[in-house]
C-alpha cells in the first residue's frame, strides 16, 4: 500500500462536472489534498468519457462526437497496441492536473477503463466477438503503461494509486454468453498485473458486484459502494483484509438526495461494518485498511453538488480515521 495513505483517507472516483480543466484540477487538489483523483471531464469533451478514453487510438475503432464507438473492419488490426496520444483531446484535463500539481510529493490517484467493460463496449460497437476482450486487454495494458510513465515523469516524487473502472463486470458475470466468469477474472487480473508493483492497483465496481470474483483478480484495493448485501461476502472481505488489501468504501451516495449532514452515511457505513464484524471480519482491519470515496463519479452533478459530495466524503473520512485509532487502542487494551 502507498506509504502516505492513512486509515480513512478520502479520494474520489474520477469524473467531475466542470468544463474548465484548470478549475477541475484546482478543485481536486484543494478538496482532497491527501489523495486527489486526477479528474476527467466528459461534459467538457466526450473524448474524456470513460469508454472514449479507453478506446482512443485502437485500430479500427473511432470515437464519435457523442462519445459512442464505431467499428470499421477495414482498419481493424487486433495485434496492434493503441496509440496513446497524451497531447490529444482525451487527456486535456490530465495535462492540466499534472501542471497544477507540479512539485507534488504526496500521492495521486487516477483511473482507467477496465478490460471487461471495454471489451463489452467493443462488442456493442460491432467488433467480432473472438477479438473483443483480447483487444481490450491489449489496450488497457498499453494505456496503463503510458499513463503511469507520463505521471511518473511529471510527478516523480508522488506515489500512484490507480483503479481499473469496471462498471460492466457484474453484468458480464451474470450473462456467461458474453464472457466466461473465469475468463473475466483472468482479464482483470492480467490488467492489474501490468501495473504492480509500480503503483498501488485496485478495481472499482459501482454495481453490487461479485466480491469473490473481484477479490480473486488480485487487486490491492477494492472499491465498492456501501450496501447491506456485502454481509454475504464477509468471508471474502475478511480474507482480503487479512492478506493486506484495502477497501475504498463508496460511502456517500451519488444517485439520491444527501441531506445536509454526513450523519446518515456514517450510520449506514457503521451498520455495514457491524454486520461484517458479526459475520467474522476483524473490526480493526475494517477501519484501518479503509479509504472513503463517493459511490461513483460525479460528472452528472452540478458543480456545487459535486463539491458538496466531496466535502461529505471528507467529513466521513475524518470520522473513519478517528475511529480507526480508537478501535485499535480499545482492542489493544
Amino acid at each position: 500500500m502507498i506509504s502516505q495513505v492513512h486509515p480513512g483517507t478520502a479520494t474520489a472516483i474520477g469524473s467531475l462536472p466542470f468544463r474548465d480543466p484548470s478549475v477541475a484540477s484546482a478543485a481536486a487538489l484543494a478538496l482532497q489534498p491527501d489523495l486527489p483523483a486526477i479528474p476527467s471531464l466528459p461534459n467538457r469533451s466526450a473524448a474524456e468519457g470513460m469508454i472514449a478514453q479507453g478506446a482512443a487510438g485502437v485500430a479500427g475503432v473511432s470515437v464519435e462526437a457523442d462519445g459512442s464507438l464505431r467499428f470499421d473492419r477495414r482498419r481493424f488490426d487486433p495485434e496492434t497496441d493503441p496509440v496513446t496520444d497524451l497531447d490529444g483531446e482525451a487527456y486535456v484535463t490530465l495535462r492540466s492536473f499534472l501542471g497544477a500539481a507540479d512539485g507534488r510529493s504526496r500521492p495521486v490517484k487516477w483511473q482507467l477503463t477496465g478490460p471487461v467493460t471495454l471489451g463489452m463496449a467493443f462488442r456493442k460497437a460491432g467488433m467480432p466477438e473472438e477479438f473483443c476482450f483480447d483487444v481490450a486487454l491489449r489496450a488497457v495494458r498499453s494505456r496503463a503503461r503510458a499513463l503511469h510513465s507520463a505521471i511518473a515523469t511529471a510527478l516523480p516524487k508522488a506515489e500512484q494509486m490507480v483503479f481499473l473502472d469496471e462498471p460492466s463486470f457484474t453484468a458480464a458475470l451474470v450473462d456467461s454468453s458474453l464472457i466466461a466468469p473465469d475468463a473475466a477474472v483472468d482479464l482483470l487480473s492480467s490488467a492489474l498485473a501490468v501495473l504492480e508493483p509500480d503503483v498501488c492497483a485496485g478495481v472499482h465496481c459501482c454495481a453490487e458486484g461479485d466480491v469473490a470474483a473481484l477479490v480473486s483478480a488480485g487487486p490491492s484495493v477494492l472499491s465498492l459502494p456501501v450496501h447491506r448485501g456485502l454481509t454475504s461476502s464477509a468471508g471474502y472481505i475478511a480474507s482480503f483484509l487479512e492478506g493486506g488489501g484495502w477497501i475504498a468504501w463508496g460511502a456517500v451516495p451519488t444517485n439520491q438526495p444527501l441531506g445536509s449532514t454526513v450523519d446518515p452515511w456514517w450510520r449506514e457505513l457503521g451498520g455495514v461494518w457491524c454486520d461484517l464484524v458479526g459475520a467474522g471480519c476483524d473490526p480493526v482491519m475494517l477501519r484501518r485498511q479503509s479509504l472513503i470515496t463517493p459511490a461513483c463519479g460525479l460528472a452528472g452533478h452540478r458543480a456545487e453538488q459535486a463539491e458538496f459530495v466531496l466535502e461529505l466524503t471528507n467529513q466521513l473520512a475524518v470520522r473513519v480515521g478517528e475511529q480507526a485509532v480508537a478501535t485499535r487502542l480499545n482492542v489493544g487494551a
